[in-house]
């Protein structure tokens, strides 16, 4: 049982979120070479059904998914759900992060919004991640805040770290001459405002998470869960093996 109000819903929740399917996911492969990246199986579940579940727990009431690469597997998995409500959008030449949530934007409505890549794996702590993740959301300091997780439990990931975090939760990118304690975990709460002179076509959201950066508007929060980061065929099977091992910490990370 859950100690006293670590099940609680926030007091204020995106009801809309965005979950980001269109890439090819090449360094999976050959894995992807004829299934999405959202549509692999791990732990015998795939990712985008994990996803999904995650923002129904939650109670997000409304989800947009974008697609390009194989499409028809995403198109036809959602079907089959029903609930939450989801609307697929297929681009025809691929946007790119940014571009591909810009290009969404008229199905997000007008108030903050999730976005989650549609290869992000993660584990709830002691409280529904969503939810502990938004309670810290202050639309009056914030653009943005991204979901992080200590780089040093990244199993398996061999780079340096994302981002910095001040005692407000601001964040700073990671100096290349430096390691940077925290990596990004492709979850994100982002108001629609970013957007207002973004560019047409294809750009990358890092392109606004830099900018709301330099205007101090870049924020963070800690996940207190689990997470795996599945880049590459020995992400995915290291994966694999902690979900049949229950996440044991012993089981060998390559």
């Amino acid at each position: 049982m859950l100690l006293p109000g670590l099940s609680r819903r926030p007091d204020w929740l995106p009801e809309t979120a965005m979950v980001l399917c269109a890439g090819r996911g090449t360094r999976l492969a050959p894995i992807t070479d004829n299934l999405p990246k959202p549509m692999v199986p791990v732990g015998e579940v795939p990712i985008l059904a994990r996803t999904l579940e995650h923002l129904k727990n939650a109670g997000v009431k409304r989800v947009v998914i974008n697609t390009h690469y194989l499409s028809d597997y995403v198109a036809r998995y959602v079907e089959r759900r029903k609930d939450p409500s989801i609307t697929v959008i297929h681009e025809d030449t691929v946007l790119e992060t940014g571009g591909g949530v810009k290009n969404a934007l008229p199905h997000l409505g007008d108030e903050p919004f999730f976005v989650i890549n549609g290869d992000s794996v993660w584990l709830d702590g002691m409280r529904n991640a969503l939810h502990r993740f938004a309670d810290t959301w202050d639309a009056e300091k914030m653009d943005i805040q991204l979901l992080l997780y200590p780089f040093a439990r990244v199993l398996g990931w061999h780079g340096y770290g994302d981002y910095t975090m001040d005692e407000i939760g601001r964040l700073t990118s990671r100096d290349e001459a430096r390691v940077a304690p925290y990596a990004y975990m492709g979850v994100s709460i982002v108001h629609p405002r970013v957007f207002a002179d973004a560019p047409d076509g294809a750009f990358s959201m890092r392109k606004l998470y830099d900018r709301a950066e330099e205007q101090a508007r870049l924020f963070g929060a800690l996940h207190d869960g689990l997470w795996y980061h599945i880049s590459t065929p020995a992400d995915l099977e290291r994966a694999n093996q902690r979900f049949a091992a229950g996440h044991l910490a012993d089981v060998p990370f390559f």
